[in-house]
């Protein structure tokens, strides 16, 4: 009875597991993303409600993330391609990450969208307590939180869902 009762418990463990991370990988609930305010490495203040009417893709990362890294190209080339639309990315660098080091990474890779350090913790906080990377989360025109991702982005689907946000270009 005991190793029916641990493949059993083992069976619920993989379902919960399996559930809990579903939903990092499906759209977004529709819920209300949380009103804060960026403040740039260049000292530029950013409130996110302020932003209505156009998406702003939020990406969480770290500088000693492979991934968030690698992701830093597409999001650079989505950034100039569609932020004359409208499109705004902020990169938010975790609180564990050195200031310098984070500097550092901006300028080696050129970054052309906003970067901010989030030196006390408070943003990944309001985001649901972020505290891996990466974790990105797309905000539609209407404040609500339409795509949240732990991992590697999709560029090809983001860019589609993001451009579909977009108006028309002219």
């Amino acid at each position: 009875m005991s190793k029916r009762r641990d493949i059993f418990i083992g069976i619920a463990a993989i379902v919960v597991i399996a559930v809990a991370a579903a939903i990092w990988f499906v759209p977004g609930s529709g819920e209300r993303a949380p009103d804060v305010t960026f403040t740039t490495l260049d000292g530029e203040e950013i409130r996110l409600s302020d932003r209505a009417g156009k998406p702003t893709l939020i990406t969480f990362w770290a500088t000693t993330c492979a991934t968030c890294v690698q992701e830093m190209p597409y999001l650079k080339a989505m950034y100039e391609e569609l932020g004359p639309r409208g499109l705004e990315i902020i990169g938010v660098a975790m609180d564990y990450d050195p200031i310098r080091d984070v500097e550092r990474l901006v300028d080696a890779r050129e970054l052309n969208y906003r970067i901010t350090h989030d030196s006390d913790g408070e943003i990944a906080s309001a985001f649901g307590g972020v505290r891996l990377t990466p974790t990105t989360f797309l905000i539609g025109p209407r404040g609500d939180i339409v795509q949240r991702r732990l991992g590697l982005i999709d560029m090809e689907r983001l860019h589609e869902r993001v451009s579909g946000m977009l108006p028309a270009e002219s």
